[in-house]
């Protein structure tokens, strides 16, 4: 899309990645877990008590909860990610506590040793993870380093003797921190750099095993959500680590962390789509049996359209995450820019749709009994951990900057032979005349998107049009020092997202209206819905990075800041001066 291109192959027909027996496996497994959740499992007892009850972590460990996509051979069930997800998003639907404790454990936890463990390593760790029997824990934040993970502080030195490592260090916010015995910590080491010889601290990534000793845990953190979930500190004194439980390379630990990170995202929007799936039946259930000023709650506009938006981000939402999924499970390597726009909107959109619950609700929804304003309370974190949505903006608009510019980087070595590459200069010029003159410059969605749905995606295609041309406009613009323009690349990353989440609806509306789903037309209007206000939104993030006005906004918004900031607090006085 920063290209102005679309892969249609990656996103149209709307993929399907389970076959026949994977379906069936799934079938099997939706029904119990979701009784376990329904009839054993006490979301409201868990946060009562701050932590998961007993009896539903044993179950959990007997559904094989822990392990979902541990090899079957190694004592796991072996799922997909498409699988995975549906499973997720019934533990989102129930409890976010619970689903912590599993995602620390499998997304983030042992991630790690799926994804770089050697034989010997997946071996001796994964069975005993598979049932449970030992908890696994990501060991990445730290006091001094938040989003800014390169800056960590824990050390390990590699003994004189090549063994073993002695890590030191502290980590904190760690979920499954006082329950794990394996961890997946991270930790600056020196290297040589065998060009020039110069010893560097570079990240490496280790497997911690909490009998090796000097690990030790800090009390339970008093939270303001997921209170069921451990979270605690970390500490690591002079822990010896032998040199065969490094994960990856020595040095490739930054990489190691960021992979696991992309790998889990996914996730999180099913989750988060299963929570808002749970919210929108309290919503109904409450406006359809409320009765005020003589008629049904549900009858009214305010009230139809607070349910309809809520609707409408709970299917961007879950179309996203399926969408992922099956990217993955298809073998997609290139998957983490729109793994972070899923995390992003995901977050967004459980937050707004509890939100406008509690408020069909009324002050019922702000009682505890009505179980959302814990679900309100759990929410809150998903927008800061697993990489803020404010550094994940930046990271989606930037990666989309990088890969135009290596485009742009392309036709400025064309021009140096004009000759060698006339029809690619001939065909780029045109193609920039053509949006500049307001006609398209050529893509279309009209071959993969379902008749009745042209309207949307001509809205899409034009969008994506506009927003290829403003990302260019604005490389020329700053450049390299794009990266300091972070107002400009809110904007830019903003419009992504509503792209994204377009071209997923009309993929998976035009599914739906291809094979006659029973479900087919009211999808429909929710992709005509979305992209009618999602194209009017990116029109307005995108046309206004070129106006003075805005310019002067950003100035105005740096100035206000500073201020605030200078005066360490709220600068001007109370009206009334006393």
């Amino acid at each position: 899309m920063f290209k102005g291109q679309i892969n249609t192959e990656q996103v149209f027909p709307y993929p399907s990645a389970l076959s026949e027996e994977q379906a069936q496996t799934l079938q099997e497994l939706v029904g119990p877990v979701s009784r376990f959740f329904e009839e054993v499992n006490d979301a409201e007892k868990n946060d009562v008590l701050e932590k998961v009850e007993d009896k539903t972590m044993q179950g959990l460990k007997e559904l094989g909860a822990f392990g979902l996509q541990i090899p079957v051979a190694l004592g796991g069930l072996g799922l997909s990610n498409t699988q995975y997800a549906r499973l997720v998003e019934i533990v989102g639907m129930h409890d976010l506590g619970v689903g912590i404790t599993l995602g620390a454990h499998q997304s983030i936890g042992f991630k790690g040793i799926l994804l770089y463990g050697t034989p010997e390593q997946k071996e001796k760790y994964l069975p005993k993870l598979a049932t449970g029997e030992t908890i696994a824990a990501f060991c990445l934040t730290e006091p001094a380093s938040g989003s800014d993970a390169a800056s960590i502080r824990t050390t390990a030195e590699l003994s004189p003797c090549g063994t073993h490592y002695t890590l030191n260090g502290g980590k904190i916010w760690i979920s499954n921190g006082g329950l794990a015995e394996i961890f997946t910590v991270f930790a600056k080491t020196p290297l040589k750099d065998e060009a020039t010889g110069e010893v560097k601290d570079k990240i490496t990534a280790f497997i911690v095993e909490r009998s090796f000793g000097g690990v030790t845990h800090g009390p339970p953190e008093k939270k303001m959500g997921i209170k069921a979930s451990n979270t605690a500190e970390v500490h690591f004194d002079a822990v010896r680590v032998p040199a065969e439980n490094v994960l990856g390379a020595p040095g490739a630990g930054f990489k190691v962390a960021m992979h696991i990170l992309n790998n889990g995202r996914f996730g999180m929007a099913a989750a988060l789509a299963g929570t808002m799936r749970g919210i929108i039946s309290k919503a109904v259930a409450h406006a359809a049996n409320r009765t005020q000023f003589g008629d049904k709650i549900y009858n009214f506009g305010a009230i139809q359209e607070k349910l309809a938006r809520m609707a409408l981000l709970q299917y961007v939402t879950e179309s996203m995450a399926y969408m992922i999924s099956a990217n993955m499970d298809q073998g997609a390597s290139d998957f983490q820019i729109e793994a972070a726009i899923s995390k992003i909107f995901g977050s967004e959109a459980a937050w707004t749709v509890t939100d406008e619950c509690i408020q069909i609700l009324g002050g019922m929804g702000f009682m505890k009994d009505a179980g959302v304003e814990r679900v309100m309370r759990d929410l809150r974190i998903f927008r800061i951990f697993e990489g803020t949505n404010d550094i994940l903006r930046l990271f989606v608009a930037l990666n989309g900057f990088q890969n135009a510019g290596s485009q742009l980087r392309g036709l400025q070595q064309a021009v140096k032979n004009p000759l060698g590459n006339a029809g690619l200069l001939v065909s780029e010029v045109g193609k920039r005349m053509r949006r500049r003159a307001g006609f398209g410059t050529g893509i279309s969605l009209s071959a993969v998107v379902h008749p009745s749905l042209s309207s949307s995606a001509e809205q899409t295609v034009r969008a994506i049009d506009l927003f290829a041309g403003t990302v260019e406009e604005q490389l020329l613009k700053h450049g390299k020092k794009i990266i300091d323009e972070q107002f400009v690349l809110k904007r830019i990353a903003d419009s992504a997202i509503d792209l994204y989440a377009m071209v997923v609806v009309l993929s998976r509306a035009s599914r739906s209206l291809e094979q006659g789903h029973a479900t087919a037309q009211h999808e429909k209007v929710l992709c005509d819905t979305w992209c009618m206000e999602a194209s009017d939104r990116v029109i307005q993030n995108l046309t206004s990075l070129r106006a003075d006005s805005t310019r002067q906004f950003f100035k105005n918004l740096r100035s206000i800041s500073k201020a605030v900031v200078e005066n360490e607090g709220v600068v001007s006085p109370n009206p009334l001066g006393i």
